[in-house]
């Protein structure tokens, strides 16, 4: 079991780091086709990978350089289904002045041909800062 959860971590470190470099096809590759959520910066609801794409690319497009942190994972697993929440931070640099926002998120995983993918993502901007410990 703990090797299972330290994959998951894994894989969304693996996530922020492609997101990090404005690798939009790797970041891709770890969601389900069906996926569905929410974005942080839309109040409507996502479906599948072109809206994620949509909303990652805006992310990628607010910044010269654009650093994404996950803080606290926590791992949940129900059999072939696993949810991993965490904090994170978006640090935005344009014309060297850094604007950090801050936010929750939960990535529910489905085991889909023997590999972990995101069936579902939730993600919300923090009106106050995470729990720093």
């Amino acid at each position: 079991m703990e090797d299972l959860k330290k994959t998951l971590v894994d894989l969304e470190k693996a996530q922020a780091k492609a997101f990090n470099q404005g690798d939009v096809k790797a970041i891709l590759a770890h969601f389900d086709s069906e996926l569905v959520g929410f974005s942080s910066t839309r109040h409507a609801r996502l479906k599948g990978l072109r809206a994620l794409r949509q909303t990652i690319e805006y992310y990628l497009t607010q910044a010269d350089k654009v650093d994404f942190k996950i803080l606290q994972p926590q791992v949940q697993v129900l059999g072939d289904v696993a949810v991993v929440s965490f904090y994170w931070t978006v640090t935005l640099h344009k014309k060297g002045k850094p604007r950090v926002i801050e936010g929750r998120g939960t990535h529910v995983y489905a085991k889909r041909d023997g590999q972990w993918k995101v069936v579902h993502e939730h993600f919300s901007r923090a009106h106050h800062a995470y729990e720093k410990k």
